[in-house]
């Protein structure tokens, strides 16, 4: 059976959803759905793979190291904790990850790519039997179907088996500009599920995104992948071999510190690039697997209220929340009353220190107050 290892991306501030979302517990480690963290959420929802490795790898920052392994030990796994030295985005992050599982088997230390069938079109002459494919998830995006994202999975292991880098595509809803888009070409071998990407695209404006969605040949890019750790190394020192081979030497450098593995200062050499731009916007070798799950990546606080279950009248309330006569607002109040009386489409979130009112479409702006409070009171950051 081919092993999949899960690969949890626990990076970024996700500071729009400010003020619960702060510097030193960003979002992954809140529990925005349910009484789980998203981190819990992320590698749960994965686990329910009958491939996959029950020893994650989790990727973060220093300051997050401790909150990770102790999420982790909560929901009873102990997983691989590799710290950067500083944030390089996905495509270092990424690759280095693929060479620590490749030398941490015994068959996995010559690390050579294997070859193309030459004229073929598509990879060939490869053999996957002692290379894990690695699953690549943001620690903090919301899929409301597990059972539909594990079928997307098995069905993507198929042609990531084979060699190729697969991501998931995610079945719009609606027009939406603030996403990239991958737009489907032919279907895989026998007419399967999947599609080799004909084509990634930045962020449209509105008309463009309409047009998108009217096609039916987009899908929204979701930021998640699986490939071999050998086939996404091959492709990576094809297009980017400066990430390749800092990326290497700092996981031949990678410390050992108890539940930790350290990365070698060379990862501060690597560019800073996301795999979109490093690789699968370049590969021949992209393929992509639709997925209509309930997905969100939480990038705001409306965005959180259209995906959770609501009233009557549209509003999601959490904690001790009363409304009355208010329509399409998110309430979040953990620990004291708040009243709302005869507002629509407001957002209203409690914490410790700080209480943020908004309508819904400033959403964006909370970005700039964060903006302003790191010149003038970082300590509510």
């Amino acid at each position: 059976m081919r092993v999949v290892i899960p690969v949890i991306l626990s990076g970024g501030s996700g500071t729009r959803l400010w003020p619960l979302s702060r510097q030193r517990r960003p979002k992954q480690f809140l529990p925005l759905v349910n009484e789980r963290t998203m981190l819990q959420e992320t590698y749960l929802r994965a686990a329910e793979l009958p491939e996959l490795s029950r020893e994650p790898i989790i990727v973060c920052n220093e300051a997050h190291r401790f909150l990770v392994g102790e999420q982790m030990r909560q929901i009873g796994v102990a997983p691989r904790i590799v710290l950067e030295p500083e944030g390089r985005n996905t495509a270092p992050a990424i690759a280095a990850v693929a060479w620590i599982a490749l030398r941490s088997g015994e068959k996995f230390a010559s690390g050579v790519a294997a070859e193309r069938s030459p004229g073929s079109g598509a990879p060939g002459g490869f053999d996957g039997a002692n290379d894990p494919l690695l699953l690549v998830l943001p620690a903090d995006h919301v899929i409301l179907d597990t059972e539909a994202f594990v079928d997307a999975v098995r069905i993507g292991m198929e042609p990531a088996s084979k060699g190729y880098l697969v991501t998931f595509g995610i079945v719009p809803d609606r027009p939406e500009t603030g996403y990239g888009y991958v737009r489907k070409g032919p279907p895989g071998e026998g007419g399967a599920v999947w599609h080799r990407v004909e084509q990634f695209v930045e962020k449209p404006d509105r008309e463009t995104a309409d047009a998108y969605v009217r096609s039916g040949e987009y899908l929204w890019n979701s930021g998640m992948f699986l490939f071999s750790a050998r086939r996404y190394l091959e492709e990576l020192r094809e297009y980017a071999g400066d990430i390749a081979r800092a990326s290497e030497l700092a996981a031949k450098e990678a410390i050992p510190d108890g539940d930790f593995t350290r990365l070698g200062r060379a990862f501060l050499t690597a560019p800073s690039n996301s795999i979109d731009y490093a690789v699968m916007e370049k590969t021949r070798f992209a393929a992509v697997v639709p997925l209509d799950a309930g997905w969100s990546d939480v990038g705001s606080w409306p965005s959180l209220h259209d995906i959770l279950e609501k009233d009557a009248e549209g509003n999601v309330l959490r904690g001790d929340v009363i409304a009355q006569g208010c329509r399409n607002c998110y309430v979040f109040s953990p620990d004291r009353l708040v009243v709302l009386i005869g507002l629509d489409d407001c957002v209203v979130i409690d914490s410790a220190d700080a209480v943020l009112v908004m309508r819904r479409d400033e959403a964006q702006s909370v970005k700039h107050v964060v903006e302003v409070l790191q010149r003038t009171r970082p300590s509510y950051l």
